[in-house]
C-alpha cells in the first residue's frame, strides 16, 4: 500500500486465535464486500455517511492488531473502531472463558489446541441477519454463494486498492423495495425470500434493531415473530450481532454431532454447564468438527 492511508492499532487480551478467526470470517464473507488475503481481513465500509475500505492484520505483538484504512473513514474512526472490536470480539477475556469451558473433557483438548478462540461478530447487524437467514439448512459454501449474490445484486459498486473488494454491503432499503421474485431468482426458496423481505422492511421501518446495546429480549422476540425465523437463527444472531456470550444455537445439528450424536434437548442440557460462555463453547465444538462439510448451522 502507498502512504495514502491511515493506520491504527487495536489492543486485546491474549491469547487470540487469529488464524481461526480469519478462517471463520473468510469462509463466510460476501465476495466483493469482504475477503481474507495473505493473513489480512479486508472489507469495504459504508458507515454513517463515510465510505472506504480497511485491512486488519496481526502484528509482532501478542496483544495488538494493526488496521490500515482509507483516509475517507477518518470522520467515523470512533464508531469504526467500536465496530471492529465487536466484529473481532476483542473485548473477550480468553483466560476466564477457558477456565470455565476447560472443565469439560470434551472441550478441553480443542481449547488447548486453539487458545483464544473468539466468537466473530457482525460489522453490520442487517448484513449478519441476512447471512444467517440464507444459511438456514444449507452448507457453509452454499450460504456464502447466496450471500455473495446479494452483494453483487444490491451492493453499490466501489473502487478500492484491493481486487477482492468491489461492493459495499447490501442495504436493507434496497432489498425491502425489491420484488420478491428478484430475491427468489438469486437462488432462495420462496419461504426464505419472504423472510428476508420481511426483515428488510422491519429494519427500514425501525421496527427491528439487532445491534449490540439493544434490548435483547424485545428485539429477539420481534425477530422470531417474522415467519421463517426460528430459535437457531435468532440465537445465532444473538451470538454474533448482539454479542451475547451466553447465546446458544438451539437445534444445531453439527453441535449435536460433536457431542456424540445426541438430540437437541440433550445438547441444550449439556450446555448448561458452559454458562455464561455457551457461545464460545459452540465455536469450540464447531472447531472440533473442523467445519468442513457441515451446514451453516455448524458455524
Amino acid at each position: 500500500m502507498s502512504g495514502d492511508s491511515l493506520r491504527l492499532t487495536l489492543d486485546y487480551q491474549p491469547p487470540l486465535a487469529w488464524d481461526a478467526l480469519l478462517g471463520f470470517l473468510g469462509g463466510r464473507g460476501a465476495a466483493g464486500v469482504e475477503a481474507v488475503v495473505d493473513g489480512r481481513y479486508l472489507r469495504t465500509v459504508n458507515l454513517a455517511g463515510a465510505r472506504g475500505w480497511l485491512a486488519v492484520s496481526a502484528t509482532k505483538r501478542v496483544d495488538q492488531l494493526a488496521v490500515e484504512l482509507s483516509p475517507s473513514l477518518e470522520p467515523v474512526l470512533p464508531l469504526l473502531t467500536a465496530k471492529l472490536r465487536q466484529l473481532l470480539d476483542l473485548e473477550a477475556d480468553p483466560i476466564a472463558i477457558a477456565a470455565v469451558l476447560g472443565r469439560d473433557a470434551r472441550l478441553a483438548p480443542v481449547i488447548q489446541a486453539t487458545p483464544g478462540l473468539r466468537v466473530p461478530g457482525g460489522f453490520d447487524g442487517f448484513e449478519l441477519v441476512l447471512r444467517a437467514i440464507v444459511g438456514q439448512q444449507v452448507t457453509v459454501k452454499a450460504a456464502t454463494t447466496l450471500f455473495s449474490r446479494f452483494a453483487a445484486a444490491f451492493g453499490e459498486p466501489v473502487a478500492t486498492p484491493f481486487a477482492e473488494l468491489k461492493f459495499f454491503s447490501p442495504k436493507a432499503a434496497l432489498i425491502a423495495d425489491a420484488e420478491l421474485q428478484t430475491l427468489i431468482n438469486l437462488g432462495l426458496t420462496q419461504r426464505r425470500a419472504t423472510s428476508i423481505h420481511a426483515v428488510a422492511k422491519a429494519y427500514v421501518a425501525g421496527q427491528l434493531v439487532l445491534e449490540p446495546g439493544c434490548d435483547h429480549a424485545v428485539e429477539l422476540e420481534r425477530f422470531r415473530a417474522i415467519p421463517g425465523i426460528g430459535h437457531w437463527t435468532s440465537n445465532y444472531v444473538a451470538m454474533r450481532a448482539l454479542r451475547d456470550a451466553d447465546a446458544f444455537p438451539t437445534g444445531d445439528l453439527a453441535l449435536c454431532n460433536a457431542l456424540g450424536g445426541i438430540k437437541p434437548k440433550a445438547a441444550d442440557a449439556a450446555a448448561e454447564a458452559w454458562r455464561p460462555y455457551r457461545a464460545y463453547a459452540a465455536l469450540y465444538l464447531w472447531r472440533l468438527l473442523r467445519i468442513g462439510t457441515n451446514t451453516e448451522a455448524g458455524g
